[in-house]
Protein backbone atom coordinates (compact mmCIF):
# COMPACT_ATOMS: atom_id res chain seq x y z
CA UNK A 1 0.00 0.00 0.00
CA UNK A 2 1.75 3.70 -1.42
CA UNK A 3 1.26 6.26 0.38
CA UNK A 4 -1.82 7.86 -1.25
CA UNK A 5 -3.90 4.69 -0.74
CA UNK A 6 -2.50 5.09 3.44
CA UNK A 7 -3.87 8.84 3.15
CA UNK A 8 -7.51 7.57 1.95
CA UNK A 9 -7.60 5.24 3.90
CA UNK A 10 -7.14 7.27 6.97
CA UNK A 11 -8.84 9.91 5.04
CA UNK A 12 -12.10 7.49 5.25
CA UNK A 13 -11.68 6.47 8.74
CA UNK A 14 -11.18 10.27 10.22
CA UNK A 15 -14.64 11.11 8.42
CA UNK A 16 -16.21 7.84 10.25
CA UNK A 17 -14.86 8.91 13.56
CA UNK A 18 -17.63 8.78 16.08
CA UNK A 19 -18.24 11.72 18.37
CA UNK A 20 -17.06 10.06 21.29
CA UNK A 21 -13.75 8.98 19.60
CA UNK A 22 -13.21 12.74 19.42
CA UNK A 23 -14.36 13.50 22.81
CA UNK A 24 -11.91 11.21 24.22
CA UNK A 25 -9.74 12.57 22.32
CA UNK A 26 -10.14 15.96 23.16
CA UNK A 27 -10.20 15.08 26.80
CA UNK A 28 -7.29 12.93 26.17
CA UNK A 29 -4.89 15.52 24.79
CA UNK A 30 -5.91 18.01 27.94
CA UNK A 31 -4.84 15.45 30.48
CA UNK A 32 -1.52 14.94 29.13
CA UNK A 33 -0.77 18.63 28.90
CA UNK A 34 -1.68 19.20 32.21
CA UNK A 35 0.16 16.35 33.32
CA UNK A 36 3.39 18.24 32.03
CA UNK A 37 2.45 21.40 33.74
CA UNK A 38 2.50 19.28 37.02
CA UNK A 39 -1.30 20.17 37.51
CA UNK A 40 -3.65 18.30 39.59
CA UNK A 41 -6.74 18.77 36.70
CA UNK A 42 -4.79 16.19 35.04
CA UNK A 43 -6.91 13.82 36.56
CA UNK A 44 -10.36 14.97 36.25
CA UNK A 45 -9.92 15.81 32.64
CA UNK A 46 -8.14 12.22 32.44
CA UNK A 47 -11.34 10.15 34.19
CA UNK A 48 -13.72 11.58 31.54
CA UNK A 49 -11.37 10.37 28.75
CA UNK A 50 -10.71 7.38 30.72
CA UNK A 51 -14.61 6.43 30.56
CA UNK A 52 -15.19 7.53 27.03
CA UNK A 53 -12.10 5.42 25.78
CA UNK A 54 -13.51 2.61 27.51
CA UNK A 55 -16.54 2.49 25.14
CA UNK A 56 -14.54 2.57 22.36
CA UNK A 57 -12.35 -0.09 23.14
CA UNK A 58 -14.76 -2.52 24.49
CA UNK A 59 -16.21 -2.24 20.74
CA UNK A 60 -12.98 -2.93 19.05
CA UNK A 61 -12.63 -5.72 21.12
CA UNK A 62 -8.72 -4.74 22.60
CA UNK A 63 -9.86 -6.52 26.63
CA UNK A 64 -6.75 -5.93 27.66
CA UNK A 65 -6.58 -2.31 26.94
CA UNK A 66 -10.30 -2.26 28.36
CA UNK A 67 -9.10 -3.52 31.23
CA UNK A 68 -6.15 -1.05 31.12
CA UNK A 69 -8.91 1.83 31.28
CA UNK A 70 -10.02 0.36 34.58
CA UNK A 71 -7.02 0.02 35.94
CA UNK A 72 -6.48 3.98 34.67
CA UNK A 73 -9.53 5.03 36.37
CA UNK A 74 -8.47 3.28 40.15
CA UNK A 75 -5.24 5.18 39.72
CA UNK A 76 -6.49 8.36 38.35
CA UNK A 77 -8.73 8.22 41.59
CA UNK A 78 -5.90 6.87 44.05
CA UNK A 79 -3.67 9.83 42.54
CA UNK A 80 -6.23 12.90 42.76
CA UNK A 81 -6.62 11.87 46.81
CA UNK A 82 -2.43 11.58 46.65
CA UNK A 83 -1.63 14.85 44.85
CA UNK A 84 -4.66 16.81 46.96
CA UNK A 85 -3.96 15.75 50.66
CA UNK A 86 0.00 16.89 50.03
CA UNK A 87 0.24 20.16 51.46
CA UNK A 88 3.72 21.04 50.27
CA UNK A 89 4.00 22.79 46.20
CA UNK A 90 3.75 20.34 43.67
CA UNK A 91 7.14 20.77 42.16
CA UNK A 92 8.55 19.73 44.98
CA UNK A 93 7.10 16.37 44.71
CA UNK A 94 8.43 15.17 41.69
CA UNK A 95 11.64 13.29 41.94
CA UNK A 96 13.13 10.04 40.76
CA UNK A 97 11.98 6.53 41.50
CA UNK A 98 13.95 4.37 44.19
CA UNK A 99 15.58 0.95 43.01
CA UNK A 100 12.49 -0.39 44.81
CA UNK A 101 10.17 1.84 42.63
CA UNK A 102 11.53 0.74 40.10
CA UNK A 103 11.87 -3.20 40.62
CA UNK A 104 7.72 -2.98 41.52
CA UNK A 105 7.25 -1.37 37.92
CA UNK A 106 9.71 -3.46 35.89
CA UNK A 107 7.61 -6.31 38.07
CA UNK A 108 3.97 -4.48 37.17
CA UNK A 109 4.82 -5.04 33.79
CA UNK A 110 6.52 -8.28 33.18
CA UNK A 111 3.91 -10.01 35.60
CA UNK A 112 0.89 -8.19 33.85
CA UNK A 113 2.49 -9.04 30.44
CA UNK A 114 1.95 -12.60 30.95
CA UNK A 115 -1.44 -12.99 32.91
CA UNK A 116 -3.12 -10.46 30.30
CA UNK A 117 -1.75 -12.70 27.33
CA UNK A 118 -3.01 -15.81 28.69
CA UNK A 119 -6.04 -14.50 29.65
CA UNK A 120 -6.45 -12.80 25.79
CA UNK A 121 -4.77 -15.97 23.89
CA UNK A 122 -7.26 -18.55 26.02
CA UNK A 123 -10.23 -16.85 26.99
CA UNK A 124 -11.03 -13.76 24.81
CA UNK A 125 -11.59 -13.48 20.78
CA UNK A 126 -8.68 -11.33 20.37
CA UNK A 127 -7.04 -10.99 17.57
CA UNK A 128 -3.85 -9.42 18.63
CA UNK A 129 -3.36 -10.56 22.36
CA UNK A 130 0.56 -10.21 22.12
CA UNK A 131 0.64 -6.79 21.19
CA UNK A 132 -2.49 -5.64 23.56
CA UNK A 133 -1.14 -7.22 26.52
CA UNK A 134 2.51 -5.63 25.94
CA UNK A 135 1.16 -2.14 25.41
CA UNK A 136 -1.51 -2.68 29.04
CA UNK A 137 1.17 -4.24 31.27
CA UNK A 138 3.79 -0.95 30.37
CA UNK A 139 1.08 1.29 31.07
CA UNK A 140 -0.24 -0.31 34.02
CA UNK A 141 3.43 0.53 35.23
CA UNK A 142 3.55 3.94 34.01
CA UNK A 143 0.51 4.95 35.26
CA UNK A 144 1.09 3.46 39.09
CA UNK A 145 5.05 5.81 38.87
CA UNK A 146 2.11 8.77 37.56
CA UNK A 147 0.52 8.73 40.38
CA UNK A 148 3.40 8.54 42.74
CA UNK A 149 4.92 11.54 40.43
CA UNK A 150 7.93 9.59 39.58
CA UNK A 151 9.88 10.78 36.50
CA UNK A 152 10.10 7.42 35.06
CA UNK A 153 6.31 7.32 34.40
CA UNK A 154 7.19 8.96 31.27
CA UNK A 155 9.63 6.16 30.01
CA UNK A 156 7.36 3.14 31.04
CA UNK A 157 4.31 5.12 29.16
CA UNK A 158 6.23 5.76 26.00
CA UNK A 159 7.02 2.50 25.66
CA UNK A 160 3.81 1.55 25.91
CA UNK A 161 2.88 4.49 23.53
CA UNK A 162 5.03 3.22 20.81
CA UNK A 163 3.27 0.11 20.32
CA UNK A 164 0.08 1.43 20.57
CA UNK A 165 0.46 3.68 17.60
CA UNK A 166 -0.14 0.84 14.80
CA UNK A 167 -2.14 -1.15 16.73
CA UNK A 168 -5.08 1.37 17.19
CA UNK A 169 -4.70 2.40 13.42
CA UNK A 170 -4.75 -1.44 12.43
CA UNK A 171 -8.06 -1.46 14.87
CA UNK A 172 -9.41 1.46 13.07
CA UNK A 173 -8.88 3.87 15.88
CA UNK A 174 -7.18 6.94 13.57
CA UNK A 175 -7.84 9.97 16.14
CA UNK A 176 -6.77 7.60 18.96
CA UNK A 177 -3.97 6.39 16.90
CA UNK A 178 -3.29 10.29 16.41
CA UNK A 179 -3.56 10.82 20.24
CA UNK A 180 -1.16 8.29 21.21
CA UNK A 181 1.10 9.75 19.24
CA UNK A 182 0.73 13.00 20.65
CA UNK A 183 1.15 11.63 23.52
CA UNK A 184 4.34 10.25 22.39
CA UNK A 185 6.11 13.59 21.74
CA UNK A 186 4.43 15.59 25.02
CA UNK A 187 5.45 12.52 26.73
CA UNK A 188 9.18 13.28 26.11
CA UNK A 189 8.59 17.15 26.60
CA UNK A 190 7.76 15.78 30.00
CA UNK A 191 10.15 13.79 31.05
CA UNK A 192 12.39 16.84 30.03
CA UNK A 193 10.14 19.57 32.24
CA UNK A 194 9.90 17.24 35.13
CA UNK A 195 13.89 16.47 34.70
CA UNK A 196 14.45 20.66 34.59
CA UNK A 197 11.86 20.73 38.11
CA UNK A 198 14.09 18.22 39.81
CA UNK A 199 17.43 20.08 39.02
CA UNK A 200 15.72 23.63 40.30
CA UNK A 201 15.17 21.69 43.33
CA UNK A 202 18.72 20.77 43.99
CA UNK A 203 20.00 23.76 43.35
CA UNK A 204 17.47 25.64 45.79
CA UNK A 205 19.06 22.92 48.62
CA UNK A 206 22.59 24.06 47.62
Amino acid sequence: MNFQDWYKLFYEQILNTSLVEWFAVGFGVSEVLLARKNSIWLYPTGIISILLSMFLLLNVKLYAEMLLSIYYLIMSVYGWVIWKKRKIEGENQVSWSTNNELTIAVLISVVGFFVFYFVLRNHTDSDVPLLDAFVSSTAWAGMWLLAKRKIENWIFLNVSNIVAIPLLFHKKLPLMACLTTFLFVVAIFGFIDWKKIIGKRKLRTI
